[in-house]
C-alpha cells in the first residue's frame, strides 16, 4: 500500500511480506524487511516493536483518505490515497496539450463541500476550485488552467454527477 506523507513530497510503500503468527508479521518498507511485533491494539492506539525498538501510536484522526497519528509524540499526517488527486486532476483536463478547454468538469459523481472561488476571481493551474465528497472521500477539484473564473455551474450541497461542468474558465 502506498501513503504520502502530508506537506511533503514522500511516499511510502509498505507491505506485508509474512505473517509469522503470534502478531508477528515481516514488512516490506521502503524495500527494506522490517520485523513488527504488535503488543497491544486497541480503538485509539498500537503498541509495538520494530526491529526490536518500542513504538506507542495513538490515533488522532481516520478517514477514507487519510490518518492522523502520534507516533513515539510526534505528529504525523498520511494521505491514504495520493494517487486519487493526480487522477482526478489528469481527467479535468489539466495534462490536455492546450489550455483552450474552458469548461472544468467533475470526474466523479459526489456532493459538493466546498466553493473556493467566485465569479470573476483569478485561478491559476492547480488552484482548488472546489471539494467534493463521494463515497465518504473527500477530493479538491484543481483548476486545469490559469485563467479567469467566468461563472460557476454548482451550489454548496448540491449533487453533481460525472461530466458536469463545475465552473467555466476563460
Amino acid at each position: 500500500m502506498k501513503f504520502k506523507l502530508e506537506n511533503t513530497d514522500e511516499n511510502l510503500d509498505g507491505e506485508i511480506v509474512k505473517t509469522a503468527g503470534n502478531n508477528e508479521f515481516v514488512l516490506k518498507i521502503k524495500g527494506k524487511e522490517r520485523d513488527l511485533k504488535v503488543i497491544t491494539m486497541t480503538h485509539d492506539k498500537v503498541e509495538f516493536m520494530l526491529d526490536s525498538a518500542y513504538h506507542i501510536t495513538k490515533y488522532l484522526e481516520n478517514s477514507t483518505n487519510k490518518i492522523t497519528l502520534v507516533i513515539d509524540g510526534v505528529k504525523l499526517t498520511f494521505n491514504k490515497r495520493p494517487e486519487m488527486d493526480n487522477i482526478v486532476y489528469k481527467n479535468s483536463g489539466a495534462d490536455s496539450a492546450t489550455d483552450s478547454q474552458a469548461n472544468l468538469k467533475s470526474q466523479i459523481p459526489g456532493r459538493v463541500v466546498s466553493v473556493n472561488v467566485e465569479a470573476g476571481s483569478n485561478v491559476k493551474k492547480g488552484d482548488v476550485v472546489c471539494v467534493l465528497e463521494s463515497m465518504k472521500m473527500q477530493i479538491s477539484i484543481k483548476s486545469h488552467k490559469d485563467g479567469v473564473v467566468k461563472s460557476i455551474k454548482m451550489k454548496q450541497g448540491a449533487s453533481v454527477a460525472k461530466n458536469d461542468v463545475l465552473v467555466e474558465i476563460e
